[in-house]
């Protein structure tokens, strides 16, 4: 568990190296915290801004987690707290956000002793916006501090993460995770240690996946429907991809679908994994008969060209035709 007072499971380094930033006065102009979603950074920038903003820290450092200030920042709503993403996850952050945000920095601090602005997964972001913030790290406010999350620093402007403090984030050990998930959430050990496979070790969607059911259950829909799938005719896939995709709300099935492919793409890496005798953890422990039968039939090749095709329908989703794009994708998958 990281220290008391930051609401987290893991990332103990960075909240010691946080923590001391703020008790030795040495708080850099921006910070980066990048790593796979769902491993934390979100979160992680939140406990950060309410250590700097706390006006009754428990401890140099350490916020109460409590005040009102504390429970605006963790709602995402405290005056001097600026929020900039994209409209939706795979959707592009645009320049005229950043310049909304630039305004609102110039700003003095409302009723606390900095300005945050959180820049959330900004690999989204533009050229153009990520050049547009580039005047904001470059000519910085002391009574600013700027908290960015990415994937990769890789796929931001080099010129941008030259200018951030880097903490990198990286998934935890499934025994570790599942543990914390015991402790924390009162789980059973055979749900935590599920929970903590389907996560990778990524604490923020583990404790998603704990707290909502309906994310497990949305999950089974998905991996029974792949199972159905590949017994399926042609005919049988093209009427299950219009049922998915046929005059609906295009930005809802958008999203939809980046959940259900990342479902499909879970268990397709685990059938890659059991078909390569890789002994490497499932991911779908609840489904390990299933994966290993699946794995026989499919063999490596053909289940790496699937895993393939389907991180290549993933680039794909923001501009695809998404009923043709699911057509050719179910098309192609091997049938038995």
């Amino acid at each position: 568990m990281a220290g008391m007072g930051w609401d987290l499971i893991g990332h103990a380094w960075a909240v010691d190296m946080l923590r001391q930033h703020i008790v030795a006065d040495r708080l850099r102009h921006a910070y980066l915290f990048s790593g796979p979603q769902g491993v934390g950074r979100r979160t992680l920038a939140l406990n950060f801004a309410q250590a700097i903003n706390c006006p009754t820290p428990t401890a140099p450092g350490v916020p109460c987690g409590t005040c009102r200030t504390c429970q605006q920042i963790a709602r995402m709503q405290q005056a001097d707290l600026s929020v900039t993403r994209s409209e939706a996850e795979g959707e592009s952050l645009k320049i005229d956000q950043v310049r909304d945000l630039q305004r609102a920095l110039s700003l003095a601090p409302y009723e606390s002793a900095y300005r945050v602005a959180l820049l959330l997964r900004f690999e989204e972001a533009t050229d153009g916006a990520q050049n547009a913030l580039l005047k904001t790290l470059e000519e910085p406010n002391e009574r600013v501090v700027l908290l960015v999350t990415a994937d990769e620093p890789e796929n931001l402007l080099p010129t941008i993460a030259s200018r951030c403090e880097l903490l990198r984030l990286r998934p935890l050990p499934l025994n570790e995770l599942a543990n914390a998930l015991v402790e924390k959430k009162s789980l059973e050990a055979e749900k935590a240690r599920l929970i903590a496979h389907i996560a990778g070790g990524r604490p923020g969607y583990a404790l998603r996946l704990a707290e909502d059911e309906s994310l497990l259950a949305t999950r089974q829909e998905w991996l029974e429907d792949l199972f159905t799938l590949v017994s399926a005719s042609r005919r049988e896939r093209l009427a299950y991809s219009e049922s998915k995709s046929h005059r609906r709300d295009r930005a809802e099935t958008k999203q939809t679908l980046r959940a259900g492919l990342a479902h499909w793409l879970s268990l397709w890496r685990d059938v890659l994994l059991a078909a390569s005798g890789s002994g490497a953890a499932l991911a779908n422990l609840d489904y390990a008969d299933q994966i290993t039968a699946l794995a026989v039939k499919v063999g490596e090749k053909s289940a790496a060209k699937t895993v393939a095709r389907l991180e290549h329908a993933f680039a794909r989703l923001p501009n695809a035709n998404l009923q043709l794009m699911l057509d050719a994708l179910l098309l192609e998958w091997p049938r038995f």
